[in-house]
């Protein structure tokens, strides 16, 4: 028996490294070198092919604090952060506190999930249609407001986008987080529900004694996974208010707009230097958001 057991733990360590180093080699080439090189090229002025990367100092993040679209930039992605993910979550909690004892609840999880499979392209394409004014045609939602009586908005102008991109997001991102919430309410035993309904509880002390303590590692992770995909943003904004074929305004940009810009929009030669310095910041920005909400969400953990 003895025998046995040395000879399965031998057969395991055999094929730990065949298992093992193809991983960590995916993960180094295509994860750890070009973060690192990012950084390094971060530091340095360089126009891309045919060009030496020329070593620069911190003149570049010096140029990012000086500029205007940086600015505009790294204050919208924060409030995608912050206004998405409170918008989204709040959303979220609704439709669980709902949906936990609706009948066909499955099924509308299934239906409010879908516009997360949706291409982000096509999401601003379809909104664009329906919100877009111009002096010579108008999207659904002015004529709408137009035959009430209201003077029609434009809700893609530069000062107005940012917050049709923020309602966009929370609209496409709310059934992704409602099942991943929904998937972690399942799990709460059903008596608890029941003890609190004999006792005359109401859904908000439901929700705020049972659901929310239970649940509270789950949306750590959530909310974990919305700051990392908030930090991103870049196709809703480039569709909704760019023209599709160079960078929109910077009154609209985000740090993903930003990179591109310097990387492929600019007039001229591009710089590769200065979009490694702004994709350095929002390393540094997601990490230090993703250790505050570890955290701040941080807690013991519950037993049921």
């Amino acid at each position: 028996m003895t025998a046995a057991l040395g000879a399965h733990k031998a057969g395991r360590r055999r094929l730990f490294l065949p298992f093992f180093l193809p991983a960590v080699s995916l993960y180094v080439l295509f994860l750890l070198v070009p973060t690192v090189a990012t950084v390094v090229l971060g530091f340095t002025s360089w126009a891309g092919a045919g060009d030496t990367p020329r070593f620069t100092g911190l003149a570049n993040f010096g140029e990012l604090l000086a500029s205007d679209s940086f600015r505009f930039s790294f204050l919208n992605t924060l409030l995608y952060i912050v206004v998405g993910g409170v918008g989204t979550f709040l959303l979220a909690f609704l439709f669980t506190m709902v949906l936990r004892d609706m009948r066909g609840g499955k099924t509308v999880r299934a239906i409010l999930f879908f516009p997360n499979i949706v291409a982000p392209v096509a999401l601003g394409m379809f909104f664009g249609i329906v919100l877009i004014f111009r002096p010579n045609r108008q999207g659904l939602v002015n004529f709408v407001l137009e035959s009430f009586g209201i003077d029609a908005v434009k809700f893609l102008a530069p000062e107005n986008v940012t917050w049709v991109v923020t309602g966009c997001l929370i609209w496409a991102s709310a059934g992704f987080y409602i099942t991943i919430l929904m998937a972690a309410v399942d799990r709460i035993p059903p008596y608890l529900y029941e003890d609190a309904d004999i006792a005359g509880a109401s859904p908000w002390q439901k929700f705020r004694n049972i659901t929310l303590p239970l649940t509270w590692d789950v949306i750590g992770v959530a909310g974990v996974l919305w700051t990392i995909g908030a930090i991103k943003i870049f196709e809703l904004v480039f569709v909704l208010a760019g023209p599709g074929t160079y960078s929109p305004p910077i009154q609209s940009w985000t740090l993903g707009v930003y990179v591109f810009d310097r990387s492929f929009g600019t007039a001229g030669s591009p710089e590769y230097g200065m979009a490694c310095a702004a994709a350095v910041v929002m390393i540094a920005l997601v990490s230090v958001l993703v250790v505050m909400l570890r955290r701040m969400m941080r807690r013991d953990s519950v037993q049921f």
